[in-house]
């Protein structure tokens, strides 16, 4: 029997075919698609005839195509239903795939092929984007090391071989402690717990095989214990576990491969003649240089900082009224500002939930959609990697647009987060193709499922990403949908965040989940009212995570991280009751690979845009107005990578932002 990642796809819109799909067929279908690729490149540098844009750029645009197939289904299923077969394999590839990068990166033939091609650019008719690709060709080639020669050269591919190897060994870890750890809970221990999150655990406990209800290290089961739980004893052990993944010694501690991960991205920022990673890192970012994202950051955190010490005050006089003397830690910040919002905004978590089912966000984020762009959303009766995954076809006006696959609930072998990629991508070269794309989430499981609010917004968010790689219209895959700068990615999926507190998007969709009553006007109320609620301590944890970040990457790379990353925090002054979001040991998003790393800050960066373009709509009437989003379609979702962001932002909005929309929407303006 053929295997099938490597036959032609002939199921519905050429989705993989899963159902036919084993784990023994990944390894000899990465080795022949790997062989194949390596085949197509040798042959377009040794091509004896003049480099061109086509049978060299465009030469390589079309080569790959076996391994793109193989690849985005291992790494879909390795990152969303993990096992022990899959993380070996994982450990395989990895290395591998970073040596044969490695070696196409620095293969002189095809280097002098674009480098020649790149010199007589101005004498070459093409268009906008074929400009703008061989542009972005030959600077990865420079920046992934192609002018190097002997020594440099050889070190260059054995650091990006080991760097693929720590990432997946740090990915593997954190995900080992938090799939090991939980924490039994008896009937007296649900005392004061909300149904839902009751619920949540009980589920939790059968899927860990235990006898009742556990804590796991979920964000989706975790926070609402945080939140509500009274046992304070409790809430600090659950913490302690929660702070501590990744930093348990023995085999799966992450500190020793955060210092070694710094150490070789200095090494190799200088061997491309680069002051610091940051440096290398920020080049190609709209911010450009650390001092840009230091000053973004530092203008928000001294507002952010100053509004949680404020709210640190009250939270202390609530504990203190409790009986508990002594000082608010980590674990009790979540318990008594959820105490403070029900008092003050008499908005009750466990009252609100059951109004936001999972299966009507999902109606809410479909129905915006084809509001602003005129898409429509119709389920697809396909097989897929996991029981839990649905998907749907997205058309407009009748023609196909995307396949649009959500994986929403949390499981034992799925990494903690919520992401979007795309099993493959727009384009129109070497032939036509729809985007394939998914968003994985962490939800806790129900009947119905039922989300927080901050659950829901990250449903909103993931769904922005999912529209940027959906309404792509370009012609290479290579800047299509999410392929821009790291500090613009952000935009699409936080400013459709917004969409969530539309007013009437919240009256239509939250309906409850028992009575099917839309929500109260009062409650609906009391929900946007309570919007920027506790911005001090999300900003504050944010942003102190992004500027550690920064300090990792901005100089010399630290021999000792955790002592780096504690010089940071009291330099800063961090108020002792808030921790990092991401704490080294955990912050995947820096260590688990590249794309976040010196790049964490991206998230308040694209804040900066997306509240001043929800503005755009909201200056224009409203936020479904026909005209700003064909204008936010046009510019931004359907461009791709290719014109530089702030370009694009430019053509959107006229003008570039500044910091003061961003303050203006978290409530921390003066």
């Amino acid at each position: 029997m053929t295997n099938p990642l490597l036959n032609d796809w002939t199921t519905p819109f050429k989705i993989a075919p899963f159902d036919r799909i084993s784990d023994a067929d990944f390894a000899p279908a990465f080795e022949l698609a790997l062989a194949e690729h390596q085949a197509e490149v040798t042959a377009i540098a040794d091509n004896p005839e003049d480099p061109t844009f086509s049978n060299t750029v465009e030469a390589l645009e079309a080569a790959g195509v076996a391994l793109d197939k193989v690849l985005s289904v291992f790494f879909s299923v390795a990152g969303a239903d993990s096992n022990s077969e899959r993380e070996a394999l994982q450990r395989d590839f990895s290395p591998k795939l970073a040596a044969h990068s490695a070696e196409i990166s620095s293969n002189k033939a095809l280097f002098d092929r674009i480098a020649t091609i790149w010199g007589t650019r101005d004498e070459l008719d093409l268009t906008e984007e074929q400009q703008r690709v061989l542009m972005l060709t030959h600077r990865g080639f420079v920046r992934g090391g192609a002018a190097l020669d002997g020594a440099a050269d050889t070190r260059m591919k054995e650091i990006k071989s080991r760097l693929a190897v720590l990432g997946t060994d740090f990915t593997q870890n954190l995900l080992a402690d938090e799939r090991e750890w939980f924490m039994p809970l008896t009937e007296q221990d649900l005392e004061g717990l909300p149904d839902f999150a009751i619920d949540a655990m009980r589920a939790a406990g059968e899927e860990k095989g235990a006898d009742g209800p556990v804590v796991t290290l979920s964000r989706s089961v975790i926070v609402p214990f945080l939140q509500f739980s009274p046992r304070r004893d409790l809430r600090e052990t659950a913490f302690a576990a929660w702070a501590a993944r990744g930093a348990n010694g023995g085999k799966t501690d992450n500190r020793a491969i955060a210092a070694e991960t710094l150490a070789l991205r200095e090494e190799r920022a200088k061997l491309l003649g680069y002051d610091s990673f940051s440096d290398f890192k920020l080049e190609t970012e709209m911010a450009k240089t650390p001092e840009a994202v230091r000053a973004l950051l530092m203008a928000v955190w001294e507002p952010a900082k100053a509004r949680a010490e404020a709210d640190g005050v009250v939270l202390t006089d609530m504990m203190h009224g409790d009986g508990i003397n002594g000082d608010l830690e980590p674990w009790d910040w979540r318990y008594y500002a959820e105490k403070r919002r029900k008092a003050e905004h008499d908005l009750d978590e466990a009252a609100l939930k059951p109004y936001l089912q999972l299966e009507r966000m999902i109606e809410a984020s479909f129905a915006c959609a084809t509001r602003l762009f005129g898409l429509t959303f119709k389920e697809l009766d396909v097989p897929l990697y996991h029981a839990d995954c649905r998907a749907w076809e997205v058309t407009r006006d009748g023609a196909h647009v995307a396949v649009f696959i959500g994986d929403y609930f949390a499981r034992g072998g799925k990494r903690s987060g919520a992401w979007c990629s795309a099993m493959r991508g727009q384009a129109k070269f070497p032939e036509v193709q729809g985007p394939v794309v998914i968003n994985v989430c962490n939800f806790a499981k129900g009947d119905p499922a039922l989300l927080s609010y901050d659950d829901a917004r990250t449903l909103f968010h993931e769904f922005g990403h999912a529209l940027h790689q959906m309404l792509s219209n370009v012609t290479y895959e290579s800047v299509s949908g999410t392929s821009v700068a790291r500090d613009f990615v952000e935009l699409p999926s936080q400013l459709y965040e917004h969409w969530l507190e539309v007013p009437e998007v919240l009256a239509e969709f939250a309906t409850h989940a028992e009575t099917g009553e839309a929500m109260p006007q009062d409650m609906l109320e009391k929900v946007l009212g309570a919007a920027n609620f506790d911005q001090g301590f999300a900003t504050v944890e944010y942003v102190a995570s992004a500027l550690v970040d920064l300090a990792f990457h901005d100089g010399a790379a630290p021999a000792d991280p955790m002592a780096k990353q504690a010089e940071v925090l009291a330099a800063l002054g961090m108020p002792r009751a808030i921790t990092m979001r991401h704490a080294t040991p955990q912050f995947a998003h820096v260590f688990a690979g590249d794309g976040y790393s010196s790049g964490y800050y991206s998230y308040m960066w694209s804040e900066v845009m997306d509240a001043d373009a929800f503005e755009a709509f909201e200056e224009a009437g409203g936020p479904f107005d026909g005209a700003t989003a064909k204008a936010l379609e046009t510019h931004i979702l359907s461009a791709g990578g290719t014109v530089e962001a702030d370009e694009l932002y430019k053509r959107f909005r006229g003008r570039l932002p500044g910091v003061e929309a961003l303050l203006k929407g978290r409530g921390l303006a003066a």
